[in-house]
Formats: C-alpha cells, sequence, structure tokens
C-alpha cells in the first residue's frame, strides 16, 4: 500500500500553478504530472481538481481552450497566464516561509 499525503488547505492552487508553469495540460494530465512529480506520493482526485481548475481560471490565473487530446478526443486545456504566474511566485514565496517555519517549530522538539 501506498502512502498518501493530504493537501494541506491552499496547496492545490500553488500545484496547479506550478504544474501549469511547465506547459499548458488537461485536467488528467494536470493531477497525472503531480503524482509524477511528487514520485507518486500526492494524488489529486477530480473532485478536487476541477472546482479547484474552475476557481483559478475565474481569478484569471489560467486560461483554457478546448483542443483535441493525442487519442483525438475533445479535451479542455488551461494555461498558466501573467497573472498567474505572478500568484505563482507570491504563493511560492509563503510557501517557503512556512515550511522554514514549520521546520523550525519540528527541529526545536528533536530534543523532546
Amino acid at each position: 500500500m501506498r502512502n498518501r499525503t493530504e493537501l494541506l488547505h491552499g496547496t492545490l492552487d500553488l500545484l496547479i500553478l506550478r504544474t501549469l508553469g511547465l506547459g499548458p495540460l488537461h485536467g488528467w494530465g494536470i493531477s497525472k504530472r503531480i503524482r509524477e512529480l511528487s514520485r507518486d506520493v500526492l494524488e489529486i482526485n477530480q473532485g478536487s481538481l476541477y472546482p479547484a481548475l474552475y476557481r483559478l481560471e475565474e481569478r484569471g490565473w489560467i486560461a483554457a481552450a478546448w483542443g483535441l487530446s493525442d487519442e483525438g478526443r475533445r479535451v479542455k486545456t488551461y494555461r498558466l497566464t501573467p497573472r498567474g504566474r505572478r500568484q505563482f511566485e507570491e504563493e511560492e514565496a509563503g510557501w517557503q516561509v512556512f515550511t522554514t517555519a514549520v521546520n523550525e517549530v519540528l527541529a526545536g522538539g528533536a530534543g523532546m
């Protein structure tokens, strides 16, 4: 059985923005790329992914267009917008501060 990690609230947006920063993808491709990049630790289900994609699109951080998959099926492909790139940079900086703080707390508890 594989270990799966629950995503912290708000982390999904950061992961999607980063993934689309690597290039446009359709929904399943985004989920697959996150899983691959995390070495099968993070798995995003459709019930979380698509509402997040719609929310990011409404905010203007990603844009969508209809196209064809490699198999010839009609798919909605998402890409990062310039606003989304700026948002990613802000969220990534916040994430770095957060993870550093958590690591500091964990290191402080090492002798307990």
